[in-house]
């Protein structure tokens, strides 16, 4: 009789941590590699991110230590903070409510969408409601548990939505779009440092990190960076720099985070409803390049930049495919922060509202938003 597959002893289950860790790392080089000879933009969190499914779903049992993940945030915020001009400001306080308009019309579709699946019973149960929630991952979890729905599946919605967005935002934007990610893109890997600027930046990150961790706000430690050196560096007050090999860095360890949440038990479990939770996914990815196209079409802002500012995936891996093309990085960030603030200040509530139309029998043990935002998992930090 032929063995379980399922039932394989895992690759890297009895490796040490330390063994684990190395063949991680090796896996993102190789991976890495390969990416940047494709010319993929944002290749180092594309090939770190693939390596740490691949260790998850083998059996690793390894996180990322959370100062290296807010670290990680905050040299994100410095990189987005050096970007931003008066220019995008204006541009974007121009035309708020188109913009506004789109953010609105992502969370809405998406909520339409989990609802469509429930009622047609293609995923059991509201899981598609919080499943395809663009953002708040900790929070839609939360609530997933309280109204009965599977929170495993939930959460392997949460990371593939992250993943596939990732990945075709990158092909995307290399084969459709012709955006290269080559060493061309981006200065040298150890250019020489100046100190006064190099100084500024390491206290803009360490004290904003510090009090974006402190203030308890989902990715605090990015977002807090991010304006306050937005507005230190347009006065010229600042100057941002940022050697490369620390954004790598960054873009590694962000990379992890987001393929980390995929583990062998996780994976099993979804298999059963794969097709139809990747499908649900996508339909969602072609709603939002809907709404892209009508940026596009309406204030003629370039493909690419439409693209990466409507997708569904996270924030900080949109910023960073951004970096890694010719596209308008602060436009981007703008738009993808929007986003992120709606969702978590109505994607609860709207997400709720949604389930109880699904089940109106239910009695879930709803514990108020804001008992929902004091407990969001201190971690949640991939901007999705």
């Amino acid at each position: 009789m032929r063995a379980d597959p399922q039932l394989k002893p895992p690759l890297l289950g009895g490796m040490p941590r330390l063994a684990q860790w190395g063949v991680l790392l090796a896996a993102s080089v190789l991976l890495t590699s390969l990416l940047e000879l494709t010319g993929l933009p944002a290749a180092l969190l594309l090939g770190a991110m693939i390596a740490a499914i691949l260790v998850g779903t083998n059996g690793g049992a390894l996180h990322v230590p959370r100062f290296l993940h807010y670290g990680a945030q905050a040299v994100l915020g410095c990189m987005i903070a050096r970007v931003v001009t008066p220019v995008i400001v204006g541009t974007f306080l121009k035309e708020w409510p188109l913009f506004l308009g789109v953010v609105l019309a992502v969370v809405v579709a998406s909520s339409l969408l989990g609802w469509g699946l429930g009622r047609l019973k293609i995923l059991p149960g509201t899981t598609a409601v919080w499943g395809l929630s663009p953002g708040a991952a900790s929070v839609m979890m939360l609530m997933a548990k309280a109204f009965g729905a599977d929170a495993r599946l939930v959460a392997f919605m949460q990371y593939l939505r992250v993943i596939l967005v990732v990945c075709a935002a990158s092909l995307i934007a290399r084969f459709v779009l012709h955006a290269h990610g080559t060493a061309a893109s981006h200065p040298a890997w150890f250019p020489p440092l100046h100190a006064l600027p190099l100084g500024e930046t390491v206290a803009l990150g360490l004290v904003g990190g510090i009090i974006g961790f402190a203030l308890r706000i989902p990715a605090g430690p990015l977002l807090i960076p991010m304006f306050a050196g937005a507005l230190l560096h347009g006065a010229g007050w600042i100057e941002i720099e940022l050697p490369y090999w620390l954004l790598a860095l960054s873009y590694t360890a962000l990379g992890w985070s987001i393929g980390m949440g995929f583990t062998r038990e996780i994976l099993l479990h979804a298999l059963r409803v794969l097709p139809q939770i990747v499908l649900s996914i996508l339909v969602l990815m072609l709603l939002c390049g809907g709404l892209a196209l009508v940026l596009v079409k309406a204030v003629g802002i370039d493909p690419l930049t439409a693209y990466l500012a409507t997708s569904p995936g996270g924030m900080d891996s949109a910023v960073i495919i951004a970096a890694s093309s010719k596209v308008d990085v602060p436009f981007v960030t703008a738009l993808q922060t929007v986003r992120f603030m709606i969702v978590l200040l109505i994607g609860p509530s709207l997400s709720r509202f949604v389930a109880r139309r699904m089940d109106r029998g239910a009695t879930p043990s709803d514990p108020a938003d804001g008992t929902l935002l004091a407990h969001v998992k201190e971690d949640e930090g991939e901007l999705d």
